[in-house]
């Protein structure tokens, strides 16, 4: 897998700024809203997963009729994916997989781990992470389910994981989390702030995981153009910084749902930043980010169905290749 260089938006940089087209889906309105996701925890919790699962077909087939943008962004990604164009079925099967991720949420926040068949890969890594104290980065992507670590949290009791978001991420997650389980806690880092440094790095000096999704750019992040299914795409630069900075390592982690009530999460060492330098610093970046875009294409394939980016993934990389 290569990578090409953006033009560079700091000194030494091989980064630019992602253009307006990689933020459409920030700007995209909310089809749902506290009152229905309460509705929806309700039915979940007193009446059960099967009833609460039933719903999810009629979610699925109401944004695969009416939600046209994500409709032919599943199609474009799903035509990479499997190497040739998706059945109807298959659209469906997307948006299915999707929203019954979205619904095991609210088992995962309540802590009924009891009704998932979870399998871990690589859980020997977090628990020698927990055991000597240091703090790493964790990161993720938009595929599968991320909520899934809290089972993983459960069997190694010493995890503890704080999550890196914007602020405005950070308050739709918070307002999520109080309408599924007001009491659920999950301690989030807004970026965007003085202290947002300072705050990383005392969860790191504590122990903790520090969590990132580094699969989709926000308003002026930069970016690393790497190929990704065939085709340069961009992807955010920010939490490979981020982590350079800190000199510290970082852990993939993929929690692939596998229908039904089966979810395999996988940890696996990503990069290790603890001896880069300020000269080596970019290069070590660089290679981080093509390695990751590598290892997602690998559980893209693996699994089809979890890659939950509906919008024109490559489409930035085409324009500015066009320009």
């Amino acid at each position: 897998m290569t990578h090409t260089r953006t033009a560079a938006a700091h000194p030494g940089d091989s980064t630019a700024p992602a253009d307006a087209a990689d933020t459409a889906w920030t700007r995209r309105p909310e089809r749902s809203n506290q009152a229905t996701l309460r509705l929806m925890t309700w039915i979940s919790l007193r009446l059960g997963r099967p009833a609460g699962r039933a719903v999810l077909w009629l979610i699925a087939g109401y944004f695969l009729l009416f939600a046209p943008a994500a409709r032919r962004a599943s199609r474009a990604y799903l035509a990479r994916v499997l190497g040739r164009a998706p059945r109807p079925a298959e659209l469906f099967r997307h948006f299915l997989s999707f929203a019954a991720t979205v619904h095991d949420r609210i088992y995962l926040l309540n802590e009924r781990f009891d009704l998932f068949d979870i399998r871990v890969q690589g859980v020997e890594l977090i628990r020698d992470i927990v055991a000597c104290g240091d703090g790493v980065f964790l990161i993720g992507a938009h595929m599968g389910s991320f909520e899934v670590i809290r089972a993983v949290g459960r069997q190694q009791p010493g995890i503890r994981v704080a999550m890196v978001m914007y602020e405005d991420n950070a308050q739709k997650i918070n307002r999520t989390l109080a309408a599924i389980n007001p009491a659920a806690e999950q301690d989030i880092i807004p970026l965007g702030r003085l202290d947002s440094m300072l705050q990383v790095r005392e969860r790191l000096d504590d122990g903790m995981l520090v969590g990132m999704l580094a699969d989709r750019s926000v308003g002026p992040d930069a970016v690393e153009q790497v190929d990704f299914l065939g085709e340069p795409a961009n992807f955010p630069a920010g939490p490979w910084r981020i982590a350079a900075m800190l000199k510290r390592p970082v852990i993939l982690m993929v929690g692939l749902y596998r229908g039904g009530n089966r979810y395999d999460i996988h940890f696996e060492r990503l990069a290790d930043f603890t001896a880069v330098t300020r000269e080596t610093r970019g290069a070590a970046q660089r290679d981080a980010i093509v390695r990751y875009a590598a290892r997602l294409e690998h559980y893209a394939r693996q699994a089809p169905f979890n890659w939950f980016n509906f919008f024109d993934f490559w489409q930035p990389a085409r324009s500015r290749d066009a320009d």
